[in-house]
């Protein structure tokens, strides 16, 4: 059985960034309606560390779910765009795993691409994502932390491959901020004065 992407993209008209993860989790793991829902996933608390030197920033205090509308405003703000590489996929064990994702339709990305004329930056949030770009794109698998250069909808692109936020990636969440840092600081939405 397979099964279909539950969200819409979320493309900000202001977007210089493309950030796509694999799919989405079963829906029993979400603590909001939005892009990397799961209780257990780090990148808020990635974002919350980098632009607020506060991981728990897009939380809720005393409850596990994420502030969906602060996060929203946030992206909006920085020009962050959300979707993921998969459409549609099949599970081939009851988890959250990429490793155990098939993926059946990818994500049309350029046709994504078209509708956000001032990106030229995509990011990869783990293997899976990074393996069906790069498929894409014609493009080699950059090292975790490391970018290269393609064509995607007719323009010049720069994927980044960034650690997944999945606390299943064996990395502290420091670590994983600090690959994010660059990422942020190259597209000049952090600066360097920033530095926590």
């Amino acid at each position: 059985m397979t099964e279909k992407h539950p969200l819409q993209p979320f493309l900000p008209c202001n977007a210089r960034l493309l950030m796509l993860g694999s799919f989405p989790p079963k829906r029993e793991r979400w603590s909001m309606e939005f892009f990397y829902p799961n209780w257990i996933n780090d990148m808020w608390r990635i974002m919350g560390l980098l632009f607020y030197d506060d991981k728990h920033h897009f939380e809720y205090v005393g409850e596990r779910r994420f502030d969906r509308d602060a996060i929203i405003a946030f992206c909006n703000e920085k020009g962050i765009a959300l979707y993921d590489t998969a459409t549609e996929v099949r599970r081939l064990k009851d988890n959250a795993s990429d490793k155990f994702l098939e993926v059946v339709t990818p994500t049309n990305v350029p046709e994504l691409l078209r509708k956000l004329p001032q990106c030229s930056t995509i990011v990869t949030t783990g293997e899976k994502a990074t393996d069906t770009l790069c498929a894409l794109l014609q493009v080699e698998r950059p090292a975790v932390g490391a970018c290269v250069e393609g064509v995607c909808a007719g323009r010049q692109v720069r994927l980044f491959r960034m650690p997944s936020s999945s606390r299943a990636y064996p990395m502290s969440i420091d670590k994983k901020a600090a690959s994010y840092r660059i990422l942020f600081e190259y597209l000049g939405l952090l600066r360097k004065s920033e530095r926590v």
